[in-house]
């Protein structure tokens, strides 16, 4: 079948609310070297969109200004020098952007099969979080079996992939969450303990419920929570910032337990990541990751499933915070 010479893709015409977004088409862009062309069949909507469309996180120069990081679908076109993989492949994978729209160009080293059993749905919802938690947790905290981690932000797409993932691999988990029902949540996906950041002092309750802190923290926070994130390492810890939805300027923060107790504190985006970079957590999320998510031992989180044509609505449910899980679209 010949492809459509235009595609529906939503169009930002402006910085704002949700409500700056509209349904647009354009031409389908044309695979080139190393690239695929995939028709969309669901899409994965992540905190990085919100914070593109209110223009405080800009696409870099060589990316798609369309909106989007990850979608699920059908491989409809390859570029020059693609040789493992093929039109026709179901895959799923992480887009430098413009994963908003019907089709959409992925680099090759950054595109996944779906995992055996999975629907478009659940594909969509991997690429985007998996990538984040494993080479943050993983590749540069070094997460090992035995090891306590705390999450932070339990049930939102990072979090519920991070709690599934670091049990899974053998370690002690605990994670915040903003009501009873999240935390219920969290300790259902594998928390040791939940901990209500709008009632208890997560520093208190680490304190208490370790004895000596844990050895990992996996912080979107940033500078709200930096000083009782040193307090909650043990020595030798490590801190990972990912975001910065408390804050990046910390003022008159106490470093001196860096030093005392040996932490490391180190962070990361994924966008400005090389494509040999991204390659690489690709290779291991395909050696380590998908046999366990063949194997039903962790699954992504599905909070709410929206039409593309409602990408206003899904915005504005991110935005609200209420979510457990991603939400996705549908084409």
């Amino acid at each position: 079948m010949p492809l459509p010479q235009e595609m529906r893709f939503v169009d930002l015409g402006s910085f704002g609310g949700p409500e700056v977004m509209t349904i647009g088409r354009r031409p389908l862009p044309v695979p080139e070297e190393g690239q695929v062309l995939v028709r969309a069949e669901a899409i994965g909507v992540n905190r990085p969109d919100i914070a593109q469309r209110q223009g405080s996180y800009p696409p870099p120069k060589d990316a798609s200004p369309i909106l989007g990081l990850e979608l699920s679908g059908e491989i409809v076109g390859v570029g020059p020098g693609v040789t493992d993989h093929a039109v026709g492949d179901k895959v799923c994978g992480l887009a430098n952007g413009g994963a908003y729209a019907e089709y959409c160009l992925l680099p090759a080293g950054q595109i996944l099969p779906f995992p055996k059993g999975f629907d478009a749905v659940k594909a969509a919802a991997l690429p985007e979080t998996f990538f984040t938690v494993w080479a943050n947790l993983f590749q540069m905290a070094g997460l090992t079996e035995g090891e306590t981690v705390l999450i932070h932000g339990g049930t939102s797409g990072i979090g519920t992939t991070a709690i599934q993932l670091a049990r899974a691999f053998g370690a002690e988990v605990y994670a915040t969450a903003g009501s009873r029902e999240k935390c219920e949540a969290c300790e259902r996906l594998g928390a040791k303990r939940a901990i209500n950041y709008r009632s208890e002092d997560f520093a208190a309750v680490i304190k208490a419920e370790t004895g000596q802190g844990v050895d990992i923290i996996l912080d979107m926070i940033g500078a709200a929570y930096f000083e009782r994130n040193l307090a909650s390492l043990a020595k030798d810890g490590c801190l990972s910032i990912i975001a910065f939805l408390g804050g990046a300027v910390a003022e008159k923060v106490n470093l001196s337990p860096i030093m005392v107790k040996r932490l490391t504190v180190t962070g990361s985006t994924m966008r400005p990541r090389t494509a040999e970079e991204k390659r690489a957590i690709r290779d291991d999320l395909l050696a380590e990751v998908w046999p366990l998510l063949e194997a039903g031992a962790v699954a992504p989180v599905i909070h709410k499933v929206f039409a593309f044509e409602d990408i206003v609505a899904a915005h504005r449910l991110m935005e609200e915070g209420s979510h457990i899980g991603k939400v996705v679209l549908t084409v």
